[in-house]
């Protein structure tokens, strides 16, 4: 019966986790948490593991729809590398009661900013550096940004991520729809791949340190491989708009209920 379950929640958090570009640990933790209500450091380094294997999934998916902007997120990605590690690190110090609090302000200010700021049109928030030009459903996209406020995000994104064991995409998704011009479809996208490099390096880390809980990423990382495929079909066919009022309303539900537990 826990092997159904972990599949599912596994399932459910790729699904949702890769329509929306948070790569699932905003579903993972809570169910960690409440069914569980193991020490956080275990929370993070469990729920990492199985973002690995999500984000390689739908970055898989999101590949063959050509949706990645890789040259961004290769750029990206290895901000976030640093961040990851040291994210990881630091996670063995994090007190169950702080985490719960970081993790729920963090993702509900990102969630209430979402809800915020539908009807105001994305700019960059600095002088843009970088100039990107790609193919989107048969469609020829030009947006530019800050390579260096990129930069920085990503690595803040990267110990936030790693020290709470969520994927990062529920901070670098709206930072760069919204203070980048990424189209919401290209950022969702090009946010697994940078997850991936990610969480996959915060996985080692993670490891290293003993950090995580082998019986259930098992049974998670199957459900999270598949329901990556799925999302990143299912995303493909949402507006945008839409998908960016997803990730806000599973903000805020998510975020409330992991700050009265």
């Amino acid at each position: 019966m826990e092997a159904v379950s972990l599949f599912l929640i596994g399932t459910l958090a790729g699904l949702a986790g890769s329509i929306v570009g948070l790569g699932g640990g905003f579903i993972i933790i809570p169910f960690l948490i409440f069914l569980y209500h193991v020490e956080p450091r275990l929370l993070a380094g469990t729920s990492m593991a199985v973002l690995c294997i999500n984000s390689i999934s739908s970055t898989i998916a999101y590949a063959r729809q050509k949706k990645i902007d890789f040259a961004s997120g290769f750029w990206f990605g290895a901000a976030m590398i640093p961040g990851s590690i040291m994210g990881a690190i630091f996670s063995k110090a994090l007190s169950r009661h702080l985490f719960y609090t970081i993790f729920g302000l963090i993702v509900l200010s990102v969630s209430v900013f979402l809800l915020m700021k539908p009807r105001i049109p994305a700019k960059n928030i600095l002088p843009a550096t970088v100039t990107r030009k790609m193919t989107n459903d048969g469609e020829t996209v030009v947006f530019s940004y800050h390579r260096g406020f990129g930069l920085i995000v990503s690595f803040m994104t990267g110990f936030l991520s790693s020290l709470l064991g969520i994927g990062g995409g529920s901070i670098l998704v709206p930072a760069m729809v919204l203070l980048m011009s990424f189209p919401a479809h290209i950022a969702t996208a090009t946010s697994m791949f940078i997850i991936l490099i990610s969480s996959c390096i915060g996985t080692i880390t993670h490891i290293i340190l003993g950090n995580v809980v082998w019986h259930l990423v098992f049974f998670l990382a199957i459900g999270a491989f598949l329901g990556g495929q799925a999302g990143a079909r299912i995303a493909a066919k949402l507006p945008a708009k839409t998908l960016l009022r997803s990730l806000a309303i599973t903000l805020v539900f998510m975020s409330i209920r992991i700050m009265t537990e």
